[in-house]
């Protein structure tokens, strides 16, 4: 086991809670819609992100009922928004399994993704809290801007590490950020301590996008994404950024006039992935990951040395050496 599958082993009766408070939710006299909920439960991920939501509440004074509901709340609206990226993608499979969009049609899947996204809000609002549904809320808001930012850098943005960084901390980092922020405000503790853990995850989730997009500089059929499918779709991601900046680099002009000239074939991906790799730019990005994990620990150094620290720092580790 990696240390991942440790701390998920440390907190396996609230991922259980938190499970069977999603199968509740769901569940539904539609026979058609059961077998994609069944479906979109079997092949759930590594729960990182109600992981931190535990981890964020030990750390903060302890796990509750409100807690749980927050975290399903939040695992709820992510699987949501794959649901509706699938369809978005034309995806066919995800996590080893066929998407709702390939074995039905996109007219369900987005239906279905919808069913998910109101009973989020439900769960949010069975905290009591209005602060959680707040965040709940408004994070289903964030998620699509940065979408819709990235679609609109794509045909019409600079190509910077500044507008790459806004677009994930939209579409990426806020998710992780609000699992700290929905523990804190589940738990009704504001202080030092907790906008240090939203801050912290924050991190975490920029890390966490910047290494699912060194994958697609490689082939391998695990993952589940080939070579090149960012570019493939307009998106161009941190390691060919940084390489493109650089007006010192051979082909300057010839590679940046290429990946501006819209619609990219495979032996184009090929060379703009090859100019990425050869000069750099996953070194960077790998650089970069590093400086957001110094700055994470920099600002968990308010809170005590406890196991839980310890286990949110090694999943900042576990994120960058990740392989899948």
């Amino acid at each position: 086991m990696n240390k991942l599958d440790d701390i998920r082993a440390s907190l396996a009766p609230d991922l259980e809670l938190m499970e069977d408070c999603i199968r509740r939710q769901l569940a539904t006299g539609n026979p058609m819609l059961q077998t994609i909920i069944d479906g979109c439960l079997r092949t759930h991920g590594k729960l990182i992100r109600p992981i931190l939501v535990f981890l964020t509440a030990r750390v903060l004074g302890g796990i509750n009922d409100r807690v749980v509901a927050g975290a399903a709340a939040l695992e709820l609206l992510h699987n949501a928004s794959l649901i509706h990226d699938d369809v978005v993608d034309q995806s066919e499979e995800r996590r080893g399994a066929p998407t709702v969009n390939s074995v039905w049609d996109n007219h369900v899947a987005v239906l279905a993704g919808d069913f998910f996204v109101s009973s989020s809000l439900q769960l949010a609002i069975k905290t009591g809290n209005i602060a959680v549904v707040e965040t709940v809320a408004g994070l289903g808001k964030t998620l699509s801007l940065g979408e819709l930012d990235q679609i609109y850098n794509a045909l019409h943005g600079e190509l910077t590490e500044e507008n790459y960084l806004s677009v994930i901390t939209l579409k990426t980092a806020s998710l992780f950020k609000a699992c700290a922020r929905t523990a804190a405000d589940a738990l009704g503790v504001d202080d030092e301590r907790s906008r240090a853990l939203v801050r912290f995850t924050e991190l975490l989730g920029l890390c966490f996008q910047m290494r699912d997009d060194v994958f697609d500089y490689y082939s391998d059929p695990a993952v589940g994404k080939p070579t090149g499918n960012d570019l493939r779709e307009g998106k161009v991601t941190l390691p060919l950024l940084h390489v493109l900046a650089d007006e010192t680099l051979p082909l300057h002009e010839a590679m940046n006039t290429l990946v501006r000239s819209g619609s990219l074939n495979a032996t184009e991906i090929d060379t703009l992935t090859t100019y990425a790799k050869t000069y750099g730019g996953i070194e960077y990005t790998y650089a970069r990951m590093a400086e957001l994990r110094a700055e994470g620990v920099e600002a968990l150094a308010c809170l005590p040395e406890t196991e839980d620290k310890q286990r949110l720092i090694a999943i900042f580790d576990y994120i960058i050496t990740r392989n899948h």
